[in-house]
């Protein structure tokens, strides 16, 4: 098999071993339910990963704050790191671990739902905006990889795709991510 199939049979792999998990669809159905409550009630969605997974961050707020399928209202949505500015300063003044949390001191409200995107489970900042979110009663969703990491303690609804591989992890957020966004779409629309 050449290396491009072997990488493609991977990804369809990791796909296949979330098809057939259960419990997997059971947190991903929770996490439908817990959006779409969320925004009928005026809560917002609220973002966060690091690298690729702030990408993928952004990326899914963009598909709620803007449109998925349907030509609809925009849903309140934004992925924690877009702002530059505020990002630079406090890694500077504080440390790059309090980046999310600090933030979220300021924006999060109760009711509010936070989705951090984490391939390890271990980053540090996420695990910070997941604490000062209990806090403050805001839910909170991991998107991990198979073991969920040291964020699975922090989760109120963990989303651990079953791989030890970055990109198929990463791979796997979106599409989950994209689920979720039509489901709830669907749901309010």
């Amino acid at each position: 098999m050449s290396k491009i199939k072997e990488i493609i049979q991977a990804s369809i792999d990791t796909k296949t071993a979330i098809l057939h998990g259960q419990s997997l669809h059971n947190n991903i159905d929770l996490c439908v339910e817990k959006i779409t409550h969320a925004l009928k009630n005026g809560n917002k969605i609220l973002f966060c990963g690091n690298g690729g997974s702030a990408a993928d961050a952004q990326h899914l707020a963009a598909e709620f704050s803007g449109r998925f399928y349907k030509d609809r209202k925009a849903l309140p949505a934004e992925a924690l790191h877009v702002n530059t500015s505020y990002l630079t300063a406090v890694a500077n003044d504080y440390s790059f671990d309090v980046v999310y949390s600090r933030l979220l001191e300021g924006i999060g409200q109760d009711g509010d739902i936070l989705v951090g995107l984490s391939t390890s489970g271990n980053s540090k900042n996420i695990i910070n905006a997941f604490i000062t979110a209990r806090e403050k009663g805001i839910t909170t969703i991991g998107f991990t990889g198979n073991s969920g990491g040291n964020l699975k303690e922090y989760s109120d609804i963990l989303i651990n795709v079953p791989s030890n591989d970055t990109p198929r992890i990463q791979e796997s957020h979106i599409m989950i991510g994209h689920i979720i966004c039509q489901l709830v779409e669907e749901n309010i629309f």
